[in-house]
């Protein structure tokens, strides 16, 4: 069985492109130290805005900084940021729809509903209302997208509790005396891992888009910390002077989360192939 998944991801083309997207993000995240070229919060006056260049291949921002410096070292927020809070939503949605799947009735049903009120919020604008509430910090920012995240993995958990719950080893297990827990966690749950592994991919690239989003607003990732959403920021001030503020941390974010969403699908259409 895992031979044949490993076989038809190979042979996705796309899923493999994803996957090496996925692995030059991690490293460059763990190597910054080492290749960035400057420290990314070090200031230099004389060199404001200048145009991408042998010294500064991505060019600088409006304080001197140099840009590919801070976007290795903007790599780091995306994946602390992307693996956090699609963690608390894995978490958060896996508990939930395990319990709303296994019990039924009215456990399932209070469960449900509160999913559908949750899914009338538009999500975005309800972390912006938290996010303006609370400080603007990156533990802030990941909590808040990993609660407001968790739904749609409660329902494909769900869907598969459903299915599963009545198979001949859940049955052997109830008949020997297993408890509840143990049959959700030990025996059911493993069982639809497949489902949480894909959703936990593209959660990850949604997660880190919003994070760009917000810290593109000024409510999210504060300076001097670097990330790809508050470059994009300095960006926008300067478009008509600066356009490498713009292009570069635009540019990543986009490669990152088709990579991750390259990934998933690739993951989702080897682990069923009726899906290709």
């Amino acid at each position: 069985m895992e031979s044949d998944f490993w076989k038809r991801f190979l042979q996705n083309k796309m899923a493999v492109a994803g996957s090496l997207v996925v692995l030059l993000l991690f490293a460059v995240s763990l190597l910054a130290p080492w290749i960035a070229p400057y420290d990314p919060s070090m200031i230099d006056l004389t060199q404001v805005l200048a145009a991408p260049s042998s010294a500064h291949p991505f060019g600088t921002d409006q304080l001197g900084r140099d840009v590919l410096s801070r976007m290795i070292w903007g790599a780091r927020i995306s994946l602390k940021v992307g693996f956090v809070a699609t963690g608390i939503a894995i978490l958060l949605g896996a508990i939930l729809g395990a319990v709303s799947g296994y019990y039924g009735r009215w456990v399932d049903a209070v469960i449900m509903r509160f999913v559908d009120v949750m899914l009338c919020f538009p999500t975005f604008f309800l972390i912006l209302a938290v996010i303006a509430i609370l400080e603007p910090s990156i533990w802030n920012i990941m909590i808040i997208i990993g609660l407001t995240g968790w739904m749609g993995i409660t329902r494909l958990v769900r869907a598969d509790f459903i299915s599963l719950k009545e198979r001949d080893f859940v049955l052997a297990a109830r008949v020997i005396g297993a408890s509840d827990l143990r049959i959700i966690f030990i025996h059911i749950l493993p069982n639809a891992m497949a489902s949480i592994l894909v959703a936990a991919t593209l959660g990850v690239a949604g997660a880190i888009l919003t994070e760009s989003a917000l810290s593109f607003l000024g409510i999210g990732v504060q300076p001097p910390t670097p990330s790809w959403g508050n470059i994009l920021t300095a960006g926008k001030d300067n478009i008509d002077i600066a356009w490498w503020l713009s292009l570069y941390p635009g540019m990543a974010i986009l490669i990152t989360v088709l990579g991750y969403n390259l990934l998933g699908e690739g993951i989702r259409d080897s682990l069923d192939p009726r899906l290709r």
